[in-house]
């Protein structure tokens, strides 16, 4: 996957932050918040759709490969338009992508919502959503990478739960299958599982419990929009982050911004998944990405670790955005402390 930095530049952010207080900052940024939505769980013989809000689809196959990996949850599968369309490296125009989407929530039939890729692109369709067509007609929308933008934004301005898990292309093995399950189709709180035992365990970078809302998502997409007014008050929050093939000074850049907007200084807890690929091209004039993350994150004082299944790998855990949660960092796990679907 091509980096997000070649889409997604610095544009002055950082200078722009300077000029504001991290309070002032955060009250720009800041929605009033709705009451919390939860959209109905998914079950057998649903109707749900396939979009693809942010990049061109190219390859048919996966879309034959995600149709049938739905339909074994017992699912009928919609296509949408969006899956054949090309606007450069987009799926269509904004108005096309961003009016499918309207089009999916106002659509009583459908019961959730997957989208296919991410790439680059939600973000210039969040002035376009219906907010209030989506806050009336709540349901399950998932994805990640860069449909980060449109998870926070749709549960910032509406209070529905949305779901940070696999897209379609980034394939569902048993153990994701699994989470996304226990997440989106059963009624339950739910105790996210350990680590599999081909996959590193986590790392401690504060000890300690920490209780909140979990919000968070790609750190390009979600370092881009603060000033944008779609990300929420993240006060108590439980931020958790995750990046693909982005250098150790990437992610120092935009774990700065996050700090002199006020954001690393209001949540309550921090975890970190997977920065798969996130190696300096000149390692020895870098800092490694786990020197940076201690740099940021340890001064908080507030619990934290790193190493959790979220992300650009092979075993996704599917994250409710926000809903309330519990964090263990000594242990490595997180615990959702309230059902996300009714």
């Amino acid at each position: 996957m091509t980096s997000r930095r070649h889409f997604i530049k610095s544009t002055g952010l950082l200078a722009a932050a300077s000029l504001f207080t991290p309070t002032e900052v955060l009250s720009q940024n800041l929605i009033s918040e709705k009451g919390k939505i939860k959209p109905p769980a998914l079950k057998a013989g649903d109707t749900v759709a396939i979009t693809s809000p942010a990049g061109a689809v190219w390859d048919d196959t996966q879309v034959e490969t995600f149709t049938t990996i739905l339909k074994s949850f017992g699912f009928n599968v919609i296509h949408g338009k969006t899956l054949t369309e090309k606007f450069g490296y987009f799926a269509g125009t904004d108005e096309l992508r961003s009016n499918e989407l309207n089009e999916l929530f106002a659509d009583k039939t459908v019961k959730g919502i997957f989208c296919m890729k991410g790439g680059w692109g939600c973000a210039r369709l969040l002035d376009k959503i219906d907010y209030t067509l989506i806050e009336k007609n709540p349901k399950v929308l998932i994805g990640f990478s860069d449909i980060t933008a449109l998870l926070i934004a749709i549960t910032t301005k509406t209070g529905l739960i949305t779901f940070h898990g696999p897209v379609g292309n980034s394939g569902w093995n048993d153990f994701t299958k699994s989470v996304f399950t226990n997440v989106t189709m059963t009624t339950n709180s739910f105790h996210f599982p350990e680590n599999p035992f081909t996959e590193n365990a986590p790392v401690i970078i504060n000890p300690g419990k920490a209780t909140g809302e979990l919000v968070g998502g790609n750190l390009t997409v979600l370092s881009s929009l603060i000033g944008s007014g779609y990300l929420p008050d993240w006060k108590n929050k439980l931020l958790f982050l995750e990046e693909v093939k982005e250098e150790p000074y990437s992610i120092d850049r935009m774990l700065t911004q996050l700090k002199l907007s006020g954001i690393l200084n209001s949540i309550s807890g921090f975890v970190f998944g997977k920065c798969a690929k996130c190696l300096a091209e000149e390692p020895l004039k870098s800092f490694t990405f786990h020197e940076v993350l201690l740099q940021h994150i340890q001064p908080l004082g507030i619990p934290a670790f790193y190493g959790a299944m979220i992300g650009h790998i092979e075993n996704k855990l599917t994250v409710p955005i926000g809903i309330k949660a519990s964090m263990d960092a000594e242990k490595g796990t997180i615990s959702l402390d309230e059902n996300s679907v009714v």
